[in-house]
């Protein structure tokens, strides 16, 4: 049976998951939530409506990462994203919740905010975003200070993470020229060809990008 995904490739989270198919040429058919009835489906799947939301076999797999360490464990492909070892995988998922809590959620707060009614924006609520990115960063620079990837030599779970929500979170709050590291592992996430695809997929909805997305990437 097909695997189903309900995603929408303007989303980091759908783009993360979407980077760990494309790794490993996994087939897969494709519920963009464009499509209103694609909605309906997945409401009726899971009513909270947070996506992306995998079917496999008629079992409903929700959250990008369980969907990643899903695919890994039940559809497994050359690119081996989370390792074997338990030792290695900890620092895997340790570095993939930095990315989802320290630079996808501060990000996403300063986004949604511009969503609002001007009268309801949080301006402290945004600062204390800014600085929490800033903190992220600087931490990550140093950490990156002797890896190619997010955890070193292999690709795997934490860059599916890092690639969309840095990629957005540059363009939320640029990520200064003293982080030259965290700026080239960018670059180089960019380049990787399973996350280039996700981005070039999205190039259409670049104009909704609350805060205008630059002219660049």
């Amino acid at each position: 049976m097909t695997l189903k995904l309900y995603a929408h490739p303007f989303s980091s989270y759908c783009q993360k998951v979407l980077i760990a198919l494309y790794e490993n040429t996994t087939p897969f058919e494709y519920l963009t939530l464009d499509d209103a009835r694609n909605g309906v489906e997945l409401e009726a799947l899971w009513p909270i409506k947070k996506f992306p939301v995998l079917v496999d076999a008629g079992r409903t797999i929700m959250e990008a990462s369980v969907i990643i360490e899903h695919l890994g464990l039940h559809h497994p492909g050359p690119v081996r994203l989370i390792p074997e070892d338990p030792r290695a995988a900890i620092e895997v998922r340790l570095m993939d919740r930095f990315f989802d809590n320290y630079i996808a959620t501060p990000m996403q707060k300063i986004v949604l905010d511009r969503i609002r009614p001007e009268q309801d924006r949080d301006p402290y609520g945004v600062a204390e975003a800014r600085a929490m990115l800033d903190k992220a960063y600087a931490w990550l620079d140093r950490t990156l200070a002797d890896r190619e990837w997010a955890t070193g030599a292999a690709f795997s779970l934490a860059d599916c993470a890092a690639a969309p929500s840095l990629f957005y979170a540059d363009w939320a709050h640029p990520i200064g020229e003293a982080f030259s590291r965290v700026r080239g592992y960018r670059r180089r996430l960019l380049a990787r060809p399973s996350f280039a695809r996700a981005v070039d997929e999205a190039r259409p909805y670049r104009p909704y990008f609350p805060l205008g997305a630059p002219d660049r990437d």
